[in-house]
């Protein structure tokens, strides 16, 4: 694992074993369990607690994202933390919604911006299942409280196993206004969990 950054080390909460960032992860503490249905695996968001820059009081919260390349469209609701430090994903009910997590940057503000969700669940396909197949380049974009809609651009995807997750790459100090989109991918392991993570990584235009 990389050197932790300054910010990190400074956090006011514990800092727990890094698992995954992603919208699939090995089960922990606080975290709800993959619940197997009709042969597919839910899968969901643990992680340690990334830096937390907060949510400026001047800036408006995100309400909807479209990735019009890949047919997302979808409101997002709130994430935070759980009790133990792992970051919140959607309920499996709402799997066809994405999250923004409140911890990291808004979106289109100076910072990472992370939303997260799920790849499948126990209902079916979920918000992000075609997420594997966007391509540099891409559009997504994000309507705030507002009205007004702020574009990004894809610049690059990565696939890396759950244990070795990056978590500074993803969630630590940055002078670009960027945007980091995260779900699981990959194979099962015996348990039934994926064992990849799936993150996209976009600069707002």
């Amino acid at each position: 694992m990389s050197r932790t950054p300054e910010p990190l080390r400074r956090a006011a909460l514990p800092v727990l074993v890094a698992l995954a960032l992603t919208g699939c992860a090995p089960d922990a503490p606080g975290s709800p369990k993959d619940t197997p249905s009709t042969g597919t695996a839910e899968k969901r968001t643990t992680s340690v607690r990334p830096e937390s820059p907060g949510k400026p009081e001047s800036a408006a919260s995100p309400t909807h994202v479209t990735i019009a390349s890949i047919g997302v469209s979808s409101t997002l609701m709130r994430l935070g933390l759980n009790e133990d430090g792992t970051v919140q994903v959607p309920p499996a009910e709402k799997g066809m919604t994405a999250g923004w997590y409140t911890g990291g940057a808004v979106p289109g503000e100076r910072g990472a911006a992370v939303l997260i969700g799920h790849n499948d669940t126990r209902f079916g396909k979920a918000v992000f299942h075609d997420l594997r197949k966007i391509g540099k380049g891409a559009d997504i974009a994000i309507r705030n409280d507002r009205g007004a809609e702020i574009h990004f651009r894809v610049t690059g995807t990565e696939t890396v196993g759950k244990k070795a997750f990056p978590t500074e790459k993803v969630y630590g100090s940055t002078g670009e206004r960027a945007l980091r989109l995260i779900t699981c991918d990959g194979a099962f392991d015996p348990q039934g969990h994926p064992v990849d993570n799936l993150i996209v990584y976009a600069i707002r235009s």
